[in-house]
C-alpha cells in the first residue's frame, strides 16, 4: 500500500493488473460501474459539463427511487424481496464463504481467509443489520462505502467501513486516445487514471446551477481502493449512467398513482345524490334575480364547519362544492319552482383498472402477482403445484444474490491485501473461484430437486434387470443420474472408505443369502438397484449366483431380477433339471 499522488486515501499496487491494462485492443473495455468518462487532456476541471448532467440526473434518480419505496405496493414488493434474500435463523449464518474451488490452497490460508470474511461482516455490520444493508443496495441500485485504515498502520487492516450518500460521490474515469504504432490511422482507448469525487453538498439539490458545479468540481478526489463501490449491474442504453432495480417500475406506478386519485375524485364527486333547485324568478333582472337566489340558499342551507387546527365554527354557507346542491333560476312563463334528484354514479364499484396497473407494477418488480393478495394462504406442495412465477422468482433472488455478494469480494480483497496474507496478483487469480452461501429459505428449489431425483430413483428401478445387457453403467450414471466424471471418481473414492468403517459394514442379513429377504431370495433386483458393487468393473451388473440361489421364489437357473424366467448361458444349452429328468426317466 502507498499513499495516493494528489488523492484523499490510499492506493494499491497491482502490476499484473497494470500491465494487462496496457495491452492494445481497438475496442474499450466494457465498464457497468457507471463512472463519467472524461479526457485525460482536460484535468480535473474536464469534468464539469457531466457533473452538471449525467450526475446530476442520476443524483436525481437515487431520490426518485427512495420516494417510490414508500409507497405501499412497491414497498411489499421490497419486502418479498428482502425477506427471499435476507435470511435470519438463531444460530445459523446468514451468509458463509466457500473456497472449496480454489485449487492448490492450503487449510491455513482458507482458515485466515474465512477469518477475515467474518471481520469484513463485522466491519459491515451485516450481522445485525444486513437487512437495512440489502435494502438500501436494492432501492438506490448502488453502493458506496469509505475503507478507512491507520496510515501508520496498514497491516492492521481495515478500521471502518463508513457509508456515503450515493448523490454525493461520483466515480471519474480519465481516458486518453493513442495512435497504434504499427498502424497510425488506428487510435486507441487508454484509461488514465480512476479516482472519485465526493462533495459534503447534494448534486440533486440547488437551484442556482451554477452552485451545483462550482460544488461538484471543488470535491474532495478520492483514490481508487479507499472506495468500496457495488452497483446493481442495470446501464442505461448508452451503458453511461447506473439504474436502479426499481426504475422499471417508474411508469407502472405513475400510471397507478394517477389512476387511485381519479378514482377517489370521481367516488367523492359522483357517489352521494344532489338536488337541483329551479326557482321561479318572474320577470325579475338578472341582478335582482341572482340575489334572489342567493337568499333563498341561505334561507334553506345552514353550513357551518368545524375547524379542527383552531378549534372555531366557520359558516361556509357562501360556497357551493361540486357535492352540494344546485340552485337554478328559472324565468315566468316555464313551470315554476321545481326540486329534482341528481342521481349519483352508478360504477363506483369498478376497480378492474386500478388493479390491472397492481400487477402491472408487480411484474415490473419481479415478484409474483399472486403474492398480492394478503388473504390467499401460502402452502408447501408438490413441485408441478407451484406457479411459474414462482420458479422465476426463486431464479430471480439467486441472480440478486449474486450481484450483492460483490459487495463482500472487493472489501475481502482490501482486508486481505492489507494484512498481507496475498498479494494482488494471487487475488486476480483465485477471486473467481470464491463464492458464497446464503442462508436458504425459498424451498421451491429443493422441493424440485427432491422431485427430480425421486424421479431418476423411480426410473433407476425400472431399468435395474437391463443394465449390463443394453445399458452400461457407466451411461446410467452419466445420463440418468448426472453425474459427472469427477463426481463419479468422487463417489466411489467415498464407497471404497466407507466398506471399511464399521457404522457402513453391511449387516448379518445383507452377507447371508439363507435368510429370508437375502440376495437371490424372493426374487427382484439386488440390493442398490443391480449397480455393481465397489470393485467390480463397469457393465458387469452381478456375478452368477451359486447353484441354489438367485431367481425368483427361490427357482435355481433363474438371473435375479428378470421375474424367474431362465436365461440360456451363453456359448451351450442349459442342463436339465434334476427332478425333471428323473420324472421323464420313469
Amino acid at each position: 500500500m502507498e499513499a495516493a499522488t494528489d488523492f484523499f486515501g490510499f492506493s494499491i499496487k497491482r502490476p499484473k493488473q497494470d500491465a494487462e491494462a496496457q495491452l492494445p485492443s481497438f475496442a474499450p473495455k466494457l465498464q457497468d460501474d457507471g463512472a463519467t468518462v472524461v479526457a485525460a487532456t482536460g484535468g480535473f476541471y474536464g469534468t464539469y459539463v457531466d457533473l452538471d448532467g449525467t450526475v446530476r440526473t442520476e443524483a436525481e434518480l437515487v431520490t426518485k427511487y427512495r420516494d417510490m419505496s414508500f409507497h405501499p405496493e412497491v414497498d411489499a414488493a421490497i419486502e418479498d424481496i428482502a425477506n427471499e434474500t435476507i435470511i435470519t435463523e438463531e444460530g445459523e449464518k446468514t451468509v458463509q464463504i466457500l473456497l472449496d474451488d480454489i485449487p492448490n490452497m492450503s487449510r491455513s490460508i482458507g482458515k485466515k481467509i474465512e477469518e477475515e470474511f467474518e471481520s469484513v461482516l463485522r466491519l459491515l455490520e451485516f450481522n445485525t443489520k444486513s437487512y437495512n444493508v440489502f435494502r438500501r443496495w436494492y432501492i438506490d441500485g448502488r453502493l458506496y462505502y469509505n475503507v478507512i485504515v491507520d496510515p501508520n498502520d496498514p497491516l492492521s487492516g481495515i478500521k471502518e467501513m463508513r457509508f456515503l450518500d450515493p448523490r454525493r460521490i461520483r466515480k471519474i474515469r480519465e481516458v486518453t486516445q493513442v495512435r497504434d504504432k504499427t498502424n497510425p490511422q488506428l487510435i486507441l482507448p487508454k484509461t488514465v487514471n480512476e479516482y472519485y469525487i465526493y462533495t459534503d453538498k447534494d448534486i440533486s439539490q440547488g437551484g442556482n446551477k451554477s452552485i451545483v458545479s462550482q460544488s461538484a468540481t471543488q470535491g474532495i478526489r478520492i483514490a481508487k481502493d479507499s472506495i468500496v463501490h457495488c452497483t446493481s449491474g442495470v446501464n442505461d442504453a448508452e451503458n453511461k449512467m447506473v439504474l436502479g432495480f426499481l426504475h422499471k417500475a417508474i411508469k407502472p406506478l405513475n400510471c397507478l398513482r394517477a389512476l387511485e386519485d381519479a378514482t377517489i375524485i370521481y367516488r367523492i364527486s359522483r357517489a352521494p345524490e344532489r338536488r337541483v333547485f329551479y326557482v321561479d324568478v318572474g320577470n325579475l333582472p338578472k341582478i335582482k334575480a341572482e340575489q334572489y337566489i342567493r337568499d333563498m340558499m341561505v334561507k334553506h342551507k345552514n353550513k357551518l364547519v368545524y375547524d379542527s387546527a383552531t378549534g372555531a365554527i366557520r359558516d361556509d354557507r357562501k360556497f357551493m362544492t361540486m357535492i352540494e346542491d344546485y340552485w337554478m333560476p328559472r324565468r315566468e312563463g316555464g313551470r315554476g319552482t321545481q326540486i329534482e334528484t341528481l342521481k349519483g354514479g352508478e360504477n363506483l364499484g369498478v376497480m378492474e383498472d386500478v388493479l390491472y396497473f397492481q400487477k402491472k407494477l408487480y411484474n415490473s418488480l419481479n415478484v409474483p402477482v399472486e403474492r398480492l393478495d394478503p388473504e390467499k394462504g401460502f402452502s408447501f406442495g408438490r413441485v408441478g403445484e407451484v406457479t411459474r412465477e414462482e420458479v422465476k422468482f426463486a431464479k430471480f433472488i439467486d441472480r440478486i444474490r449474486l450481484l450483492f455478494s460483490t459487495l463482500f469480494l472487493k472489501t475481502l480483497e482490501k482486508q486481505l491485501i492489507l494484512k498481507g496474507l496475498v498479494s494482488p496478483d494471487e487475488w486476480q487469480e483465485f477471486q473467481s473461484e470464491i463464492k458464497f452461501r446464503f442462508l436458504q429459505d425459498n424451498k421451491y428449489a429443493e422441493l424440485k430437486d427432491q422431485e427430480l431425483l425421486l424421479g431418476r430413483m423411480n426410473v433407476l428401478n425400472l431399468m435395474a434387470p437391463f443394465v449390463g445387457r443394453f445399458y452400461s453403467n457407466t451411461w446410467i450414471r452419466k445420463n440418468l443420474l448426472k453425474q459427472d466424471d469427477e463426481e463419479i471418481e468422487m463417489i466411489d473414492s467415498e464407497i471404497s472408505k466407507e466398506l471399511t468403517m464399521d457404522q457402513y459394514a453391511p449387516s448379518i442379513d445383507m452377507m447371508n443369502p439363507a435368510v429370508d429377504g437375502g440376495p437371490g431370495q424372493g426374487g427382484g433386483a439386488p440390493p442398490g438397484g443391480g449397480m455393481p458393487q465397489p470393485g467390480q468393473p463397469s457393465g458387469q451388473m452381478q456375478q452368477k449366483p451359486p447353484p441354489g440361489q438367485g431367481g425368483q421364489n427361490g427357482k435355481p437357473g433363474s438371473k435375479p431380477g428378470m421375474g424367474g424366467k431362465p436365461m440360456p448361458k451363453a456359448g451351450g444349452a442349459k442342463k436339465p433339471n434334476g427332478k425333471l429328468q428323473e420324472q421323464s426317466e420313469e
